[in-house]
């Protein structure tokens, strides 16, 4: 993909800075879970909800010179996110808000608890920002067999920030409050969890296009490495990996053909009224 010019001052680096302290979470346990549901996006308070331990603590350093430019690529996303979703809220009648981006290692502190590396990436909705610790990209590639590429990170970005437009759009609340009703099974706030994250997904697809429209940045070979990141953190692809076998009533993210299927719906309707996929999977 290629570069542009654009870059947004709400990214807050904390790599570097030293951490450690209180770590919410069980443990191996947690972080096993953690790993099979790193692609997380929801409130992580659900994996972060199981007892306290202590996180090591890291010394402050110097950032690389190649740390130093993936800022830069995460600022170049964050304008370009920014200025498609604000032309569309625009466009539909709405005032979009801009999310925060902190880029941290091994652990720091979210609205949402302690966030740490092995979670993943993830979007908290207590204080409105994505947490990205970048060495879940390396995990991805030798574990997961993804191929990582630039727009590998785009598409994990616009994943995490159409959780964002989830919030806005009051979406996630109206999620966790049918998750505190406590009148929904198990199995069937699953298939929630599953419509909430097939429709970030599709904001993905939808933000690639309009800002390819706009600017022109993407190569031929990038959208098939999303569809490949997609693809390779499937719920089923997760469970046969882990479980060895597949159980479709446990699924809370989607199979790898849906998350294709709904980022490439985004990316070729272009339009935001087509990712309604609660009308489509809940019926």
């Amino acid at each position: 993909m290629k570069w542009t010019n654009d870059r947004a001052d709400n990214v807050d680096d904390r790599r570097g800075s030293g951490g450690g302290g209180m770590l919410v979470g069980g443990g191996l346990g947690t972080l096993i879970i953690a790993a099979i549901i790193f692609f997380l996006g929801g409130d992580p308070s659900a994996i972060l909800s199981n007892g306290v331990g202590n996180a090591p603590q890291t010394e402050q350093r110097e950032l690389t010179a190649e740390e130093l430019q993936v800022k830069e690529f995460v600022r170049m996303l964050s304008a370009e996110n920014n200025q498609t979703w604000t032309k569309i809220f625009s466009e539909n009648g709405m005032q979009y808000r801009e999310p925060k981006i902190v880029l941290f290692e091994n652990v720091t502190q979210s609205g949402c608890g302690t966030a740490q590396a092995a979670m993943g990436p993830f979007y908290c909705p207590a204080d409105e920002t994505v947490y990205m610790d970048m060495s879940f990209f390396g995990e991805m590639q030798q574990k997961f067999g993804a191929r990582v590429t630039e727009f590998t990170v785009a598409y994990v970005l616009a994943h995490e920030i159409g959780h964002h437009i989830q919030t806005i759009l009051g979406t996630t609340q109206q999620v966790d409050k049918m998750r505190r009703s406590g009148r929904y099974s198990e199995s069937d706030m699953n298939r929630v969890s599953v419509a909430t994250e097939l429709q970030a997904d599709f904001y993905a697809g939808l933000w690639a296009k309009q800002t390819d429209n706009r600017e022109k940045f993407l190569d031929p070979q990038d959208i098939q490495s999303a569809m490949e990141a997609a693809a390779a953190v499937g719920d089923d692809k997760n469970q046969k990996r882990t479980a060895g076998y597949v159980n479709q009533e446990a699924f809370t993210h989607g199979s790898s053909k849906q998350r294709v299927e709904w980022f490439m719906k985004g990316y070729n309707s272009g339009d935001i009224r087509q990712g309604n996929t609660f009308d489509q999977l809940l019926r």
